[in-house]
């Protein structure tokens, strides 16, 4: 039945500024770009922006990890970029990194270094 991450949506209050810091976080422009939805394919998987702020309460309630191979560069990049840190870079054994930090639109973003996961993106 369930076929596994397609989508991870963020909502923006800012859709104009937010396309352009993800597309520079990302180093890609999106394949889809209307007033309504941005949407980046990312590794085997969609990034979305939406505008519509009806709703929704911005917070740290959900946190989705996307994959890198280098987790210090990774974070630092996105710190440089004009996000917060909100947790550094931590060992969770295994030899798994993770880290999270706070985009410039107040929504988290995870990041994480994993040697043993591989989807058809990698």
């Amino acid at each position: 039945m369930f076929q596994g991450l397609r989508t991870v949506i963020h909502h923006v209050g800012d859709l104009a500024a937010a396309k352009q810091w993800y597309s520079r976080a990302f180093g890609v422009e999106p394949y889809f770009d209307e007033p309504f939805y941005v949407g980046f394919q990312i590794g085997g998987f969609e990034f979305g922006l939406d505008p519509d702020m009806s709703g929704v309460a911005q917070g740290t309630n959900v946190v989705a990890y996307w994959g890198v191979t280098n987790i210090d560069e990774a974070y630092e990049r996105m710190l440089t970029l004009g996000a917060t840190g909100y947790n550094a870079v931590q060992d969770v054994g295994g030899g798994i990194r993770v880290a999270v930090v706070t985009d410039p639109f107040g929504n988290l973003f995870g990041i994480i270094e994993n040697p043993h996961f591989r989807n058809s993106g990698d």
